[in-house]
């Protein structure tokens, strides 16, 4: 991991709500950003972010997530994610979470990552799939 991450470190990335990110259960019409998509929408913004500051052959693995949703955002609007870096140990990365859609906050959190180098992690991952092709 390089040196440029520090904390208080932002992004913000802003995202049209289509379909695929929606839930139906208010009827096609009243479809809302489903919270499962929000999560992912996070942890990807969280990802990129990492990316930028690690070095050949990393990469990032989630390690854990806590996230309100509030607010419902109709298809079709759009929602800014804000993602801050606000401690770093090691390789370990948290972030505070903020998501506000075209009228309101819809979700705040806080999400951490691993960086990890990405043929170690492969190996691991190999070794755990090789296990289960035995059983």
């Amino acid at each position: 991991m390089k040196n440029t991450l520090t904390t208080g470190l932002s992004a913000t990335r802003r995202i049209a709500i289509d379909t695929p990110r929606t839930i139906d259960f208010l009827g096609e019409s009243l479809r809302v950003y489903a919270t499962p998509e929000l999560v992912r929408d996070f942890e990807m913004a969280c990802r990129d972010f990492l990316l930028g500051h690690a070095d050949a052959g990393e990469d990032s693995v989630g390690t854990g997530i806590s996230v309100t949703h509030g607010g419902a955002t109709l298809r079709g609007m759009n929602v800014t994610i804000t993602v801050t870096v606000s401690k770093i140990e090691g390789r370990l990365v948290t972030f505070e979470l903020l998501a506000q859609d075209d009228v309101e906050e819809i979700s705040r959190g806080s999400h951490s990552r691993f960086v990890v180098d990405v043929e170690k992690l492969r190996a691991k991952v190999a070794a755990k799939a090789a296990k289960i092709a035995q059983a």
